[in-house]
């Protein structure tokens, strides 16, 4: 739930992140756009996969410098962290992988593991445990059963965007491909100890908050402000850190924010989804500094592609909003590739996309390979056991694009 950490203890969860800025245009005219993590984790039984409420003893077991990037979630068995800014995208996929193999070691230390993934398997049901703070019992006063069942943790992508009208715009131009970032990502079918029906559990338990989903479109930065602005005097928020929209320019950061992903259920993953939504926000600056105009996508649509991608994933169909066909979701897949390729080669990061890309076909979605774990013996546990292991994965990139035969 990044944005929610108490900053009343003195912990601010993006500060690992700040401050960060694009550098200039490659010789295509794509921004060279500077990038920041955040990764949310349950922390769960390594024997059964329940919650373990240990979130206390875990960071106090983070050592040295990495301390200030492992911070507090909103509630005890939830945990996030938050990685430098980077421009080279491998250096950032050591980064996940330090402080996910750190943050792991401290959990173990307690007899809890660190799991990647968007729902705790099983253990929350109805009320959670909170973190203590203040705000969070403000936030239980005011919303209360909202917060049921509330155990979703998102990998959410900062991207280098200083000018606040061309983020806005920028949001304006990714709106249509939000649905299609999410299908690559889903990673929670199991919550509850059953399977859902749905590849992104977490993105469903996200709708219920009325600051939630897709942005609007925005006419101006002034116009995105009032909006947040009618939020607050409605109650819909209590502050600007719960604006939960799908994309959102930070308020704290010079960065325009990706909230549409189920945490990764590996690093590999987490650096495509990465490369992917800086090449779209590298594209889509390109065409807000032309002059092109956002394609004008209307709301409702929007949130029935975003609940159609929640529910399939990338094993089912999605929607071509540009067109309103609804399509498997792997022909929409090359058509993002193809719209984005340019920003991607310029980068150096299109070998890293198309070879994740591929293996992700091959072998299934985050979600896809939960559900064949569980499906093999109908145990939570060994649903725990895929999910503990391919936290820690070492990516492998290649240094050349895969191309498909035939």
């Amino acid at each position: 739930m990044a944005g929610t950490t108490d900053r009343s203890q003195g912990r601010v969860s993006h500060q690992a992140v700040a401050p960060m800025t694009g550098s200039p245009a490659s010789r295509r005219g794509h921004p060279r756009l500077t990038v920041g993590m955040e990764e949310e984790f349950v922390l769960i039984d390594p024997r059964t996969g329940r919650a373990r409420p240990t979130a206390e003893q875990v960071l106090r077991r983070i050592p040295g410098p990495l301390a200030t990037q492992v911070v507090p979630e909103l509630t005890r068995f939830q945990i996030e962290t938050n990685t430098p800014v980077r421009t080279d995208l491998r250096r950032l996929a050591a980064d996940l992988l330090e402080l996910r193999t750190v943050t792991s070691a401290a959990a173990a230390s307690v007899g809890a593991g660190l799991a990647a993934c968007g729902t705790c398997l099983a253990g929350v049901a109805g009320m959670p445990p909170l973190t203590s703070s203040p705000r969070y019992l403000h936030m239980y006063q005011h919303f209360r059963a909202l917060l049921h069942g509330q155990a979703a943790c998102g990998c959410h992508v900062h991207i280098g965007i200083a000018d606040r009208e061309e983020a806005i715009q920028v949001s304006n131009h990714v709106r249509p491909w939000l649905p299609l970032l999410l299908a690559l990502t889903v990673n929670s079918p199991i919550a509850d100890g059953m399977d859902t029906g749905y590849a992104s559990w977490r993105a469903i338990l996200w709708a219920r908050w009325p600051s939630a989903g897709p942005p609007p479109l925005f006419s101006s930065a002034e116009h995105y402000e009032a909006l947040v602005d009618s939020l607050y005097a409605t109650g819909a928020i209590l502050d600007r850190a719960m604006v939960y929209w799908l994309v959102r320019p930070s308020d704290h950061l010079p960065t325009l924010e990706f909230r549409t992903a189920d945490t990764c259920a590996t690093v590999e993953e987490a650096i495509m989804l990465a490369a992917l939504i800086r090449a779209l926000a590298s594209t889509a600056l390109a065409d807000v500094r032309r002059g092109v105009a956002a394609p004008q996508v209307h709301q409702t649509p929007l949130c029935a592609a975003y609940w159609r991608a929640a529910r399939d994933g990338m094993e089912g169909d999605c929607v071509d909003l540009l067109s309103g066909r609804r399509m498997p979701t792997w022909h929409l897949v090359r058509q993002l590739l193809a719209k984005v390729c340019h920003s991607l080669e310029d980068s150096g990061d299109l070998a890293l996309v198309t070879a994740v890309l591929h293996r992700l076909r091959c072998g299934g979605s985050g979600a896809a390979r939960q559900r064949a774990a569980y499906n093999r013996r109908r145990r939570l546990a060994d649903v725990a056991d895929l999910l503990l292991r391919q936290t820690l994965a070492i990516p492998n990139f290649p240094d050349r694009p895969y191309v498909p035969r035939g």
